[in-house]
C-alpha cells in the first residue's frame, strides 16, 4: 500500500533537483510548508503540498502525523564504524594532558585500532558495524559512507571491505566504501615508508579492484602521516583502478593538502579544522565539497573548521560525525548539527542543508536522496512533537527523531 502522510505540522527541506551543492547564501535558504501532505509510492516522494490542495484520499494508506515534522534524513558522508574495540585508556590519557598526536607518537591512535582489529575475525567485525549501523539509522541516519584504514595490512584492509560489502547487501540504504589504506603507517614499515606505499598500491589496490571492494579512495595527508606527494603518488594509483579521491586534509596543519586533492579531481575534501588564505582561495575555484567534522573537534579539543568563513566564500560544505574509537567515538547526526550551530555559529538551516542534500553530493547519491523532492527515495526523518526545526540542535543531546522511513518503510 502506498503511504499518504497528511496534517504534518512543516514539511521541511524542499528542493528541486540540485546541479550543485548548496553555498553561500542558499545555506540559510530552507524550503518549508506547514500543514503539508506528502505521498510515498513504491518508496519514493510522489507528491506534496499545503493540506488544503490535497484530494483523493482513495488507494492511500493514511498517516496522521499532527504535530510533528518531516525531514530529509541525514547523509554521513565521512565515518569508520567498521572498527575493533574501544580507546577510552587514550581519552583518559587526553584527560591528564597528552594531544592526540603524542598518544599516536607512543603506539596509540589509529595504530592501537589495527592491531586490535588484525586479531579480530570478519563475523565480530560485521556484528558490531551491524549494531553501529542500526544504532545511527535509529538517530536519523539514511545514508553513510564507510572507511576502511585499521587494518593497514592486505588481510586487514581487505576483511575491513568486504564487511563493508555485507552491509551494503543486507541493508536497503546507500552505503559507500573507501578504502584508506594511507591511514597511519604500521609499525612493522617504521622505517620503510616506501615500502608500505608500495603495498597498498601493488597488493592493497589491486585486490580491492578484483573484489570490487571500494567506491572512493582516501589518504590522511598531515604532518606527521602522509605527505602531499605521497598522497599524489596513491590517488594517481587509485585512478588506475577507478576509485575518486575523498581525503582527509588539514586537521592540524596546512601542507597543501586541499590544492592536490583539487588537481585529482576529489568529491570531498574533509576536516579541515585548519585553513589559511591559500586554501580559502583553492576552494572557492573548485567544484569539490568540504566535509567538516566538529565532533571530532569537540572529543579531542581542536579548532573547529571556520563554516562561517566558507559560508562567505560561497565555499559548499557538508557535515558528517568521523564515527571512529579514537577521535569521535559517536555517529549522532543530531549531535553534529548542534555542534555546528553552537560552536561553529552557523543557522539551523545552514546545518540541516549540510547534513542533508550536501551530505548526498559528498556521497554522489544527491540525484536520488538528500531532499524532499519528487521522485526521490522516501528517506524521511519524523520528529517527535516540536515546535520547529530550530528545536533539533538547540535541544543538543536529546535525539528528537520520532521514527525514520528508508525507501518508504519505517525502520523503527
Amino acid at each position: 500500500m502506498n503511504k499518504l502522510l497528511i496534517n504534518i505540522k512543516e514539511l521541511c527541506g524542499i528542493l528541486d533537483d540540485q546541479k550543485a551543492p548548496l553555498a553561500g547564501h542558499q545555506m540559510n535558504t530552507f524550503n518549508t510548508i506547514k500543514d503539508a501532505y506528502l505521498k510515498i509510492k513504491d518508496g519514493k516522494i510522489a507528491g506534496f503540498g499545503p493540506m488544503n490542495e490535497l484530494s483523493d484520499y482513495s488507494k492511500w494508506e493514511i498517516i496522521d502525523v499532527k504535530n510533528q515534522l518531516v525531514l530529509p534524513c541525514w547523509y554521513d558522508s565521512h565515518t569508520h564504524i567498521v572498527f575493533a574495540g574501544t580507546r577510552e585508556g587514550e581519552f583518559i590519557d587526553r584527560i591528564n594532558g597528552l594531544t592526540y598526536e603524542q598518544i599516536a607518537a607512543k603506539g596509540g591512535g589509529i595504530l592501537n585500532s589495527a592491531e586490535l582489529l588484525n586479531k579480530t575475525s570478519e563475523d565480530n567485525l560485521f556484528e558490531s558495524a551491524e549494531t553501529r549501523l542500526n544504532e545511527v539509522m535509529n538517530l536519523g541516519t539514511g545514508g553513510i559512507e564507510i572507511k576502511s584504514g585499521y587494518g593497514l595490512t592486505l588481510e586487514g584492509e581487505l576483511k575491513m571491505l568486504r564487511v563493508i560489502k555485507r552491509l551494503k547487501e543486507k541493508y536497503d540504504l546507500p552505503i559507500k566504501a573507501t578504502f584508506l589504506g594511507a591511514h597511519a603507517l604500521p609499525k612493522a614499515y617504521k622505517a620503510q615508508k616506501e615500502k608500505y606505499i608500495d603495498l597498498i598500491i601493488n597488493e592493497m589496490l589491486p585486490n580491492i579492484h578484483a573484489e570490487k571492494l571500494a567506491d572512493y579512495i582516501d589518504v590522511f595527508c598531515e604532518t606527521n602521516y602522509f605527505t602531499v606527494d605521497e598522497m599524489d603518488k596513491i590517488l594517481e594509483a587509485g585512478k588506475k583502478h577507478n576509485l575518486k579521491p575523498k581525503v582527509h586534509v588539514n586537521q592540524f596543519t596546512s601542507i597543501g593538502g586541499i590544492q592536490n586533492a583539487i588537481k585529482h579531481q576529489a568529491v570531498s575534501v574533509d576536516h579541515l579544522e585548519i585553513l589559511n588564505d591559500n586554501d580559502i582561495n583553492a576552494l572557492r575555484k573548485s567544484k569539490v565539497i568540504s566535509t567538516l567534522l566538529p565532533s571530532c573537534s569537540f572529543f579531542i579539543n581542536i579548532p573547529y573548521s571556520p563554516a562561517k568563513k566558507l559560508i562567505q566564500h560561497d565555499i559548499p560544505f557538508a557535515l558528517a560525525t568521523d564515527y571512529n574509537p579514537g577521535s569521535s567515538p559517536n555517529g549522532n547526526m543530531n549531535l553534529v548539527v548542534a555542534l555546528a550551530c553552537i560552536k561553529m555559529n552557523i543557522s539551523p538551516e545552514a546545518a540541516i542543508n549540510a547534513a542533508t542534500i550536501n551530505g548526498a553530493f559528498a556521497m554522489e547519491i544527491q540525484h536520488e536522496y538528500g531532499s524532499i523532492s519528487k521522485g526521490k527515495w522516501a528517506n524521511l526523518n519524523l520528529t517527535d512533537s516540536i515546535n520547529s526545526y530550530g528545536f533539533i540542535p538547540y535541544s543538543f543531546g536529546v535525539n528528537h527523531i520520532n521514527k525514520t522511513m528508508i525507501k518508504g518503510n519505517w525502520i523503527n
